[in-house]
This record gives C-alpha cells, structure tokens and sequence, in this order.
C-alpha cells in the first residue's frame, strides 16, 4: 500500500472577489494540504485575476510547502482562449491539470501533466495512452464508483498517481451556454457576471422543493455535496495516492481538519460524517462511489 493519501485542494469553480480569492489562498497555505490547483477552469470572461495573480499564489504557496499546480479551462471555445492555455501549459514554473484534450495535446511530450476528472478515462487502455504522453497523476472521474476503480487501479502504469475528488458538488456537464445568465434573461455575452450572486453556484429545485442540481456558469452540480469523508477505509484499501477536497464559500479550514483527522485515525467514520454534514450547504451525497445514483446517500461504515 502507498500509505496515507495526500490531500488536495481543487480548482476554485465559483466566481468570488478578487479580493476574497486572495485572502481564500492565504489561509489555505496554513492548513495541512499538500497540494493546491490553481486557475480558473470555467469562464473565459473572469479576469478578475491575471495570470501573474495566479503565479503570485502560486509562489506564496509553493514557499508554504505546497505543491502547487495550474489549471487549464475545461471549455476551449476560441483561439484567444486556446493561445491563453498553451501560455498557461509553457508557463515553466509549475505543473499543469489538462481539463480537456486540447491542453492534454500541447503538454505531451513536452512536460508532466495531471488531467482533471472533466478528462474521460474509463480504461486501462487510456491511461496507458496518456502515460506515455506525460501522465503523471489523473483525477477519477466523478461518476466512476468504487469498483470500476478498483479495477483501473489493477492496471495503471507505474508511476501514475491517481487522485479521487473526495469531497465537494459533483461537477456534471458543461456547455457552451452559460446557464447562470439565462436565469436571469441575460445572453452569455452580457451576462453582467451574476454569478458572483452565488458563492457555492445557484441551486435548482424539483416541484416537491428537493435540491436537484447547482447551475455554475456553463457548469452543471450536483445540489448536495459528494463526501467520500467515512470512506477512507476502502481508499487506503484501494492504494489511493491523493484526496480532492472542492472550495466552497464556508468551513473549508474545518473541512480540510476533519478529512486531515479522518485519515490519521482522529475520528470514526460516522462522527466525521456528522460533522461534514453541518458543514456543507444542502447534505451529502456518495452514490456514485456505490454504483447507485449520484444524489444517493448511503450508511457509514462502523470503523
């Protein structure tokens, strides 16, 4: 077994302040991740912050002892948005999360790369594939449950990490249309960035008032939040290299310590739930982790 996983901090999907985001990644370079992605990965038109921005943080968390590494847009929709990613891929300093394969063919070859669960790898065959392009560690995508990842894990490369979004609203789909806009009658184009009115994305409701999904730009969530928090046993189990813990607007220092606890034997699988569950916006998920729907709740393990 690899031991303890590491624990990592996704890409920020939401459209907060610039200045929220600064001082969001100041205090995270106090907790005890072991990496950070950094970027935006959604929305083309978010400029609060520059690329030297990013690399700013990116430095301030690489001197805090965190590996840090770049994330590239999920959607590639134009050619300034493709020459803004392969500046991004060339930046030199830090490695980079392909979010689609546009970034995955300007990094092969050339340098190691991470690919992001948006990033369709369902088989052995692929991972295989990108391995040889400069694969270093691929994120599983979401909707991939514990026994199909079993199996991956029976067959990856050597010297492939893999790395399980462990916590934080599933990202579904994406689109060309911003959904956030059209919600308020807005075209994408003059969308008046409405989605800095929601910090954890604007949640959709059926007619029975369920939470049903999140609308996030051209990102479509889940409404509850996948926690694979009392699963540590089965992922310590299956020789998981890295943990993903998605941003959200509260608790994140609190989130981060209770998974930190969780895998060094400071909290029962069911006392860590609980205390996930009063942290998080509209409840938990982990259904895909079980083969079941993704909305589904599911016991805790005893241990």
């Amino acid at each position: 077994m690899n031991g303890i996983p590491r624990l990592s901090l996704g890409p920020l999907l939401y459209y907060w302040p610039r200045r929220r985001v600064l001082d969001f990644y100041r205090r995270m370079a106090d907790t005890p991740l072991d990496i950070v992605y950094l970027g935006e990965t959604l929305c083309a038109r978010r400029r609060d912050l520059k690329p030297a921005d990013w690399l700013d943080i990116a430095d301030t968390l690489a001197a805090a002892g965190k590996e840090v590494v770049l994330s590239t847009l999920t959607l590639v929709e134009s050619a300034s948005e493709l020459a803004a990613l392969q500046r991004l891929c060339d930046n030199g300093r830090y490695p980079v999360e392909a979010n689609d394969m546009a970034a995955v063919q300007h990094l092969a070859g050339r340098a190691a790369f991470v690919t992001g669960p948006s990033v369709n790898i369902y088989n052995a065959r692929t991972l295989d594939v990108l391995a040889g392009c400069g694969l270093m560690r691929w994120v599983v995508p979401v909707e991939l449950g514990r026994d199909a990842l079993a199996a991956l894990q029976r067959q990856r490369p050597p010297g492939v990490q893999t790395e399980v979004f462990a916590h934080g609203r599933l990202p579904l789909a994406w689109s060309a249309r911003c959904f956030t806009a059209r919600s308020r009658n807005l075209p994408k184009d003059d969308c008046r960035f409405v989605c800095r009115d929601y910090a954890d994305g604007l949640v959709l409701k059926t007619r029975e008032q369920e939470p049903f999904l999140t609308l996030n730009g051209i990102q479509t969530q889940s409404a509850r939040t996948h926690s694979l928090i009392a699963e540590t046993g089965a992922l310590l189990e299956l020789d998981i290299d890295v943990l993903r813990i998605s941003p959200q607007s509260q608790h994140m220092e609190d989130i981060i310590d209770l998974f930190h606890r969780r895998l060094h034997g400071g909290l029962s699988a069911a006392e860590a739930r609980r205390q996930i569950e009063a942290r998080v916006p509209t409840g938990t998920c982990s259904g895909y982790w079980h083969g079941t729907a993704g909305m589904d709740t599911h016991p805790s393990p005893s241990s």
